[in-house]
């Protein structure tokens, strides 16, 4: 896949996205609860003007809303998952988790059923797509991919 923008930090991840998904009606996020659901939040903030929909480790029916709230946003009552966009999150393709492409595949094939924009958007930290291999099993349209440093300082 070729490299189409480079940017760095947070509002270099949230700005590509943005533009990602622009013209999306809603869009659906697919990850682990807990590791992934605050980076669900993140990038769904920055669209928060559309329907958002968070899917736990592959579980169509346990779909929720995203939605913004006085505390920031927040995972809300049950949804429909069929959306315009499906976001898998690099934590599904994290060897531990146990998530195999093929069913992330599938998953993405039953959200955008119905739909005519029909956009597969993958967003991960250090390669973990390239690394697992999933770009190979699933066919996306845009991969973000981050990479963070750390450093940890004493004072």
């Amino acid at each position: 896949m070729p490299i189409i923008n480079t940017s760095q930090g947070v509002g270099g991840i949230l700005n590509s996205f943005r533009g990602l998904v622009e013209g999306a009606e809603k869009i659906t996020f697919v990850g682990t609860p807990g590791f992934c659901t605050p980076f669900a939040e993140l990038l769904g903030f920055v669209v928060r003007d559309r329907k958002l929909a968070f899917i736990p480790t592959l579980d169509f029916e346990k779909a929720r809303s995203i939605s913004m709230t006085p505390e920031g946003m927040q995972l809300g009552e049950p949804v429909d998952a069929h959306a315009d966009v499906v976001v898998l999150l690099g934590g599904l393709a994290m060897p531990k988790i146990g998530t195999g492409p093929e069913k992330a595949r599938e998953i993405a094939r039953k959200v955008l059923e119905g739909s005519e924009k029909r956009k597969i958007i993958g967003v991960c930290f250090q390669s973990m797509f390239m690394q697992q291999k999933w770009d190979e099993i699933i066919n996306f349209d845009y991969i973000i991919n981050a990479d963070l440093a750390v450093e940890v300082l004493e004072t």
